[in-house]
């Protein structure tokens, strides 16, 4: 057990230091307070605080840890051996960083209760993050940093016990829109006819005509599809349907239809299904709940994962409401059309609330990845390139790597045939 002297202990350090040590490393971990503690323990040891006790392992401490509150920050960005990084410690310190502090500023969402201009759909835009400004959004640093502090204590304490992750890989479909012109209605399609007309789109009428006329298949009903091919591969896959009333920002498909029902009681039998939260839920609570209850009684079992209406993610009053509606995991935290670590990091991790200084229930699994995000790619193999790096840096940190596609984006038409490539990225990335 690794023992960690301060000269005060608060929910900040231990949520930070616990999520390094404990679920990235595997090292378990334990805080004091007293001096003459800290030297009669004979296991690995750091001190983390401004001073030095004798020659140990020593980190020197930013306030940030021990502060209360949203405070204005000095941030210079600089190179730790090729990984950017920074709250630099100076020379006494075992590591030139106090990475606790650096871990908790991007576990924390820290520069998201900082003001900042929202983007048109209410997000934290990507380019408004130290991440992006600095070059390291690709990059889950937080594990690296953890790793890297782990090689300094092996090389301290070589009998240092961990317990290592293994590499994981969770493909989620997000159905936000079930069909691109089936199941809606018959005024909803007169209505999206005429529209097509308006705007001389006349190969999306005759589209539009041959599924309602039963000539083809519904373009975005691919479901039944990505079961068989999910069915191939040994991997958790998650489908989050959507159930929302109609309005601006939600166009899916009635959740009273029924075979829209019939169509998500299906997927459940085969695959983990739980909710694609509307845009209007994630501000109204009882909006959110009455989603949350709708889907529980139609697939027979608790609803106790979210992902939110185009990744938006206010914190902390998101999560708030997540928690007093009862959802256990969100996996909202990325960003929709940038590639990278929204968070840091491709290990799950708690809210931690920093109005309330706590360290929340509800646990927070970071995508990488959105299939929006690959969008201009024109070749196939150029989103590969991308992906396969990627998939390299978690890979190294035997990180979990979650990416997200949109059965529509699946079933639609462009450049690439991303079915095809949604299967190739399945095949390359479960092992």
């Amino acid at each position: 057990m690794l023992l960690i002297y301060t000269h005060k202990i608060t929910n900040r350090l231990t949520y930070t230091t616990r999520q390094l040590f404990e679920r990235i490393l595997g090292v378990e971990v334990t805080f004091t307070t007293k001096v003459e503690d800290f030297i009669k323990h004979s296991g690995p040891k750091i001190t983390y605080s401004k001073q030095p006790l004798q020659n140990e392992f020593f980190i020197r401490s930013n306030d940030l840890l021990f502060e209360q509150g949203i405070n204005d920050l000095e941030i210079k960005v600089s190179d730790w051996d090729g990984v950017p990084c920074f709250f630099s410690c100076g020379e006494r310190s075992a590591i030139p960083y106090d990475i606790f502090s650096a871990s908790f500023f991007l576990l924390s969402r820290y520069e998201e209760y900082l003001p900042h201009v929202k983007d048109s759909v209410g997000r934290f835009p990507a380019k408004e993050s130290i991440a992006h400004q600095n070059g390291f959004l690709q990059l889950p640093v937080v594990d690296i940093w953890a790793h890297k502090l782990l090689r300094a204590l092996k090389e301290r304490f070589p009998d240092i016990q961990t317990k290592q992750r293994k590499y994981s890989f969770t493909p989620i479909i997000n159905v936000t829109t079930s069909h691109c012109y089936a199941l809606r209605g018959f005024t909803r399609s007169l209505g999206g006819f005429f529209l097509d007309l308006g705007k001389f789109k006349f190969r999306s009428m005759v589209r539009r005509l041959s599924v309602l006329l039963g000539f083809k298949k519904d373009p975005y009903d691919n479901f039944y599809e990505l079961i068989d091919i999910h069915k191939k591969f040994p991997i958790k896959t998650m489908f989050f349907f959507q159930l929302a009333k109609y309005s601006a920002h939600d166009k899916n498909v009635s959740a009273n239809n029924n075979k829209f029902r019939y169509l998500i009681k299906s997927v459940a039998d085969y695959s983990e299904v739980s909710l694609s939260t509307s845009f209007l839920s994630s501000t109204d609570k009882k909006v959110l709940k009455e989603e949350k209850r709708t889907l529980a009684d139609l697939i027979n079992r608790p609803v106790n994962y979210s992902r939110l209406r185009y990744n938006r993610v206010n914190v902390p009053s998101t999560y708030r409401n997540l928690i007093e509606t009862e959802f256990t995991d969100d996996f909202s935290m990325g960003y929709t059309h940038e590639i990278g670590f929204r968070a840091g990091t491709c290990t799950p991790f708690h809210f931690y609330d920093i109005n309330m200084e706590v360290r929340q229930p509800l646990k927070v699994h970071p995508f990488a990845v959105h299939d929006y995000a690959l969008i201009n790619y024109k070749r196939k193999d150029e989103a590969f390139e991308i992906m396969d790096q990627v998939y390299r840096q978690i890979k190294q940190v035997n990180g979990d790597l979650i990416a997200v596609f949109s059965n529509e984006l699946l079933g639609s038409s462009h450049k690439i045939n991303w079915f095809e490539l949604y299967q190739s990225f399945l095949k390359r990335y479960y092992v």
